[in-house]
């Protein structure tokens, strides 16, 4: 027969079946955790880079490239089509103004100012030529004028006569109107003498001043040539360093090309390069902040250069200390334009993870685990971004490259 079994053994067994189902389900709990382990990833917190959401002030900037440049830079061309004769100076020297730098091939201009001078010295002659022949043709009309004046006198008085006979009786009235006729005709003598006195000095005069602006033309032109046998001295056109300058003796040269730039010292500005894609939000007056290590310089937009090359716009910056030591021709510098300063708002530090404006995910860390966020990032200046929603001060994101995680909604932190 059947015994009942013991209270004893009934509660033996029992506990017995309650610890092999506690160890079946630690059993399963460890080999889910175990899979998620391995199927779930995971990054090292010192392969990423995670920043802290803070509050503070920050201005929105535009980044461009930017190169140091003389504010005052002066160029020397070529006066004339000639060559290089000599040069009297290297480049990158000092040089003072009013310094030689080149000497430039000069005899077509010393063949002009001969062929100048000989064209004034005929002009001189020809003046002066004019002026004796205009003196002998009036003494000679004064002289035939006065022996007019005579025969005047005369035919005055033999007429008189005449007129007191003819009431006599004593000529005829034919010798009388004969007299009358010679009066007449030493008038008219006597009066074109004056004329020609007056027309040959009017004559004689307008040759003398035509002559005379001749000789003013090719004085100006003697000036202009004079000038550019100066000009062919190449000489510093003020103090600061030569930048540029053609040294190969013997080479030809067009009127007008560059043979020398100087470049005035310490005293500088920025010319600065970026995407015309940022050209609508560029002005004249807005702050710039320019770096070079760790040298930070302020500024301002000066001037926006119309033209666009490439897709890219260049501005000019003027800076507060132009004569910072830091500062040379053709050092290169990081341009920061500011558009826009926020003050109290939240901030991150920049990094891989944010791409302009906008809706953007990011990984939030909290608790060991990175899980993704779609945070609102609004202005940056290049070192932090603001974030407009999504996120608290007090919050770490990962503002490192997370491109690999795209496709997943959270990360282990280890």
């Amino acid at each position: 027969m059947d015994q009942a079994l013991s209270p004893n053994i009934i509660a033996r067994r029992h506990h017995n079946t309650v610890l092999a189902i506690a160890a079946l389900l630690a059993t399963l709990c460890v080999g889910a955790w175990g899979i998620n382990r391995a199927v779930s990833p995971s990054v090292e917190a010192n392969n990423v880079s995670i920043a802290e959401v803070r509050v503070g002030n920050i201005a929105n900037t535009i980044n461009a490239s930017g190169i140091v440049i003389p504010i005052h830079e002066a160029l020397v061309a070529s006066p004339i089509q000639t060559r290089v004769a000599k040069v009297q100076a290297k480049l990158g020297q000092q040089v003072q103004a009013g310094e030689l730098l080149l000497e430039l091939d000069n005899r077509t201009v010393l063949l002009a100012i001969d062929s100048l001078k000989e064209q004034l010295a005929q002009q001189e002659n020809r003046i002066l030529a004019l002026t004796l022949e205009m003196d002998q043709k009036r003494k000679e009309l004064v002289s035939a004028i006065e022996l007019l004046e005579l025969d005047l006198q005369a035919t005055r008085v033999k007429l008189g006569r005449y007129q007191t006979l003819r009431k006599a009786g004593g000529v005829s009235a034919e010798d009388l109107l004969t007299a009358e006729l010679n009066v007449k005709r030493n008038e008219i003598q006597l009066r074109q003498r004056h004329e020609q006195i007056e027309d040959g000095k009017r004559v004689t005069s307008s040759n003398i001043e035509g002559a005379r602006l001749q000789k003013s033309i090719l004085q100006k032109q003697l000036q202009e040539q004079q000038q550019l046998l100066a000009q062919t001295q190449v000489r510093a056109p003020l103090a600061g360093m030569l930048t540029f300058l053609l040294a190969d003796e013997g080479a030809s040269l067009a009127t007008g090309q560059l043979v020398a730039k100087v470049s005035e010292l310490n005293n500088y500005k920025v010319e600065a390069s970026l995407s015309d894609f940022h050209a609508r939000a560029l002005s004249a007056g807005q702050p710039v902040l320019v770096e070079q290590g760790n040298v930070k310089l302020n500024g301002e937009v000066h001037t926006i250069l119309p033209e666009i090359q490439n897709g890219t716009v260049k501005l000019l910056v003027t800076l507060a200390e132009p004569h910072h030591a830091i500062l040379r021709n053709k050092l290169r510098v990081e341009v920061n334009i500011v558009t826009e300063q926020k003050k109290n708002t939240l901030l991150v530090d920049s990094g891989p993870a944010f791409n302009g404006r906008g809706p953007q995910d990011i990984f939030v860390v909290r608790d060991g685990v990175a899980r993704k966020s779609t945070l609102n990032i609004g202005a940056s200046d290049g070192k932090n971004v603001e974030i407009l929603g999504g996120a608290r001060a007090g919050d770490r994101l990962i503002i490192s490259d997370t491109s690999n995680y795209k496709d997943r909604d959270s990360l282990r932190v280890n």
